[in-house]
């Protein structure tokens, strides 16, 4: 007779604002997960929309969500969202869980997702960041479009073990975003294995970074963080002229690079540390080796598997 594994309990934690086109279904998709949470907290992070009105309903539907809401506020940044989550956090603080989820409140997934990423906490006990490739409208896909890699977990569902997130120190409040990328690669610095993993996916229902912006001024803000995460600039190079070749072609390209110049002319404050940046651009010469060494000798590029711990 097979053994059954035991899965780590885990909790989910989901910053909210202005999210009432797509909470309903995130919620949905949840509650159908054949491993539920302990306890979900959604923080409606002073919405001016109907937000904590779709959410109110489905309390008593499923007791362990906790509705969490913080006053109005004017500025919107990513150390808001930070703090959101640190809000959340506290509400389960006194909880034994093992792994906490950080998700967003615009994805859907399918009903085992969370049961196979708890099977890979449970199996290897240095796993400490894990989630899975997505999928957006219009035919974008992370494992084919994207030269994170494999050990990046994207921040739209990003599952830490307790004791990494305490290593890294959780979550750092930058208001100009990155906070997913430095939580994950800090991690892996600190010895941790990170990993996105393929064999599941999760829908992202609005385009990545274009919430209240268009997508040129989405793309040119990415160009921004490449610089003040520490992106070596051979890479950023490399990085423009792969968007170029894809769709919408030399307009995102060219976004991408006037943001990482503009960033470098105004000496926008880096925030990463000299080891973190060395880090990161160390990872980033792997990867452009092994692609370099693929077109010379005309192999394919699986850009998803492109480095491994």
């Amino acid at each position: 007779m097979q053994e059954t594994q035991t899965l780590p309990p885990y909790v989910l934690v989901t910053p909210a604002r202005n999210e009432e086109t797509f909470i309903q279904q995130t919620i949905e998709s949840v509650a159908k997960q054949t491993y539920l949470p302990m306890k979900w907290v959604i923080v409606n992070d002073g919405s001016t929309d109907k937000t904590a009105s779709k959410v109110e309903p489905l309390l008593a539907k499923y007791p362990w969500i906790e509705l969490v809401n913080l006053p109005v506020r004017k500025e919107r940044n990513f150390a808001a969202k930070v703090h959101a989550f640190n809000a959340g956090q506290e509400r389960v603080k006194g909880l034994n869980y093992e792994v906490i989820g950080n998700i967003d409140s615009d994805v859907t997934f399918d009903a085992d997702h969370f049961e196979f990423l708890l099977k890979k906490f449970g199996e290897d006990s240095r796993l400490g960041v894990a989630g899975t490739v997505f999928r957006e409208e219009g035919g974008y896909n992370s494992e084919t479009d994207s030269l994170e890699g494999q050990l990046h977990v994207s921040g739209q569902c990003q599952l830490f073990r307790r004791q990494c997130f305490a290593d890294i120190g959780g979550y750092f409040a930058n208001e100009a975003g990155g906070i997913d990328w430095l939580a994950v690669t800090t991690a892996r610095m600190k010895g941790w294995k990170t990993r996105s993993y393929r064999e599941k996916y999760f829908f992202h229902y609005r385009h990545l970074g274009t919430a209240e912006r268009s997508a040129f001024a989405a793309t040119f803000s990415y160009g921004e963080k490449d610089y003040y995460l520490g992106g070596s600039p051979i890479w950023e190079l490399f990085r423009v002229l792969f968007r170029m070749v894809k769709p919408p072609y030399i307009v995102e390209g060219l976004a991408l690079g006037l943001g990482y110049s503009w960033a470098a002319i105004s000496r926008q404050k880096r925030v990463v540390s000299k080891e973190l940046m060395k880090f990161h651009r160390h990872e980033q010469m792997r990867k452009l080796k092994v692609i370099l060494k693929s077109i010379l000798t005309f192999k394919p590029i699986d850009k998803f598997a492109l480095i491994s711990d």
